[in-house]
């Protein structure tokens, strides 16, 4: 018994003395970046949607609308830009991270003035063109968030640097689930009160918080980039010398191949081409069923007869608290059961949610069932999204870590993006049967877990050899402290 007692109290210790990461300030710098990357999937995700359902436009204009999401499988093409060029009188004013989000930010609130001004039936060209722009802004803030989140942790501060990971996811669901109930909130209270375009005065009000997030990002300090500087011009030089003649092709060629192909080709060599397909597979494939339900979800709710109300506390606001609490608690599951087999834990189990979605279409109306699908979709969201980054930071090459993790995910995003721009046309050919939609959903899991059975070994003894170097480095660290 003293011994169960004393073991049970070293457990608590330990449990106690690491969550004394998340009270680092840096970390609340972070969750604010957080806030601000998932803010606009608010405008162009749940908003964008509801205003075009509710002004009469198809589900299948509404599903084709979400290929402005397409941006954010691409935006690595321009992320040496804005990894690079400065933004005029701010960059010195502000540095050059921060400088970069206030203008695209900026950008977005121009936006939200101009959705003010459009009638989606009579210019729905204006509506999409001005959701396009708020989505290039939106995935081009978010290279230099993640830079800006990044460089707040030093190098070797491996604990604050898996602590800042999490709490950023913390902080995007935080801007895309609370943002989400500000925006139903307002817009029906609007449209309570007579509000004729209570939409487009809702992306009024919903510009106070893009003020906001520009004054709280003046709290966030920005590390001086002279030594980043420095290497990445290192870099272009070294690669200019190799390539031969001197001269603008020359140094054009050095710097794409310094930011796409050389990274390309490390994974390739990395893990064989075999291999590496399959990889790409499973990334590209593992989200989409998922994808399909999100981009269709709120048109469902509102077919069912659930109010903005019903959507927003259940969707919305216990939904957040929900993915917070078990995306924080998601790494340490995968931990436990292991990488791989988390991987196919998580498709699992989002195909099981999507099932859930099947049984309310069946059902019918029922805020039971409703609530009960919706936070476990959150629930599974938040595992699968956990373990998907953790998934993808593992196969980069930590030479080229921040080019191959922005390529993975882009890889990721495009199959989510490009599949699930024909979620409404796939509803309108079932002829609005939802509970066959869902099941579709749900076997759409199927291709990419096939993916990761056929590399699962690969995947094993990679992360046995990385452990194993991870030891070696502990060892011989403890030695060299020793002498």
């Amino acid at each position: 018994m003293d011994g169960t007692g004393e073991t049970s109290k070293g457990v608590v210790a330990v449990w106690l003395g690491a969550s004394k990461v998340y009270f680092d300030r840096r970390i609340a710098r972070i969750l604010l970046l957080g806030i601000i990357s998932g803010f606009p999937w608010v405008l162009i995700g749940s908003s964008l949607s509801l205003w075009l359902k509710e002004d009469g436009l198809s589900r299948s204009t509404i599903g084709w609308a979400g290929l402005i999401y397409g941006v954010y499988a691409i935006n690595f093409l321009w992320a040496p830009l804005i990894d690079r060029l400065r933004v005029p009188w701010l960059t010195g004013k502000l540095g050059h991270r921060r400088a970069w989000i206030v203008t695209l930010q900026f950008l977005i609130l121009i936006c939200l003035v101009g959705w003010s001004m459009v009638d989606p039936k009579a210019n729905l060209f204006g509506v999409i063109a001005i959701g396009l722009v708020i989505a290039i802004a939106s995935a081009t803030q978010d290279i230099t968030i993640d830079a800006l989140r990044i460089e707040q942790i030093g190098e070797s501060e491996g604990h604050s640097m898996a602590a800042g990971a999490a709490i950023a996811v913390v902080g995007w669901w935080t801007g895309f689930k609370l943002g989400g109930v500000v925006a139903l909130r307002t817009a029906e209270s609007l449209q309570q009160a007579g509000v004729q375009d209570y939409w487009q005065a809702t992306f009024l009000i919903l510009g106070s918080i893009i003020v906001l997030c520009n004054v709280a990002l003046m709290f966030v300090p920005e590390p001086q980039p002279a030594a980043r500087a420095a290497a990445q011009a290192e870099a272009d030089q070294i690669i200019a010398a190799r390539l031969g003649s001197p001269g603008l092709a020359t140094r054009t060629i050095a710097w794409i191949t310094g930011t796409v192909v050389g990274p390309l080709m490390s994974f390739f060599r990395r893990n064989g081409f075999a291999i590496a397909l399959a990889v790409l597979g499973f990334i590209f494939l593992f989200k989409i069923g998922e994808a399909f339900l999100g981009r269709m979800s709120i048109i469902f709710y509102k077919e069912l007869g659930f109010s903005k109300s019903d959507i927003a506390l259940y969707s919305k606001g216990v939904g957040w608290f929900t993915t917070v609490i078990f995306t924080l608690l998601g790494g340490l599951i995968a931990i436990r059961v292991g990488l791989v087999r988390a991987m196919f834990l998580a498709g699992i189990f989002m195909a099981l949610t999507n099932l859930m979605f099947s049984a309310l279409a069946w059902f019918g109306k029922s805020e039971l069932l409703f609530a009960s699908a919706v936070l476990l979709d959150d629930l599974t969201g938040a595992f699968a999204t956990v373990t998907f980054v953790a998934f993808i930071s593992m196969l980069v090459d930590r030479t080229y870590t921040a080019t191959q993790y922005a390529l993975l995910a882009s890889i990721g995003t495009a199959g989510r993006t490009l599949f699930a721009a024909s979620s409404g046309a796939l509803v309108d050919w079932l002829e609005g049967d939802w509970g066959t939609f869902f099941v579709i959903t749900a076997l759409m899991v199927i291709p990419s877990l096939v993916c990761l059975w056929l590399i699962r070994h690969k995947l094993a003894d990679m992360i046995s050899g990385l452990q194993v170097r991870l030891f070696s480095k502990e060892v011989d660290s403890t030695a060299g402290d020793s002498g």
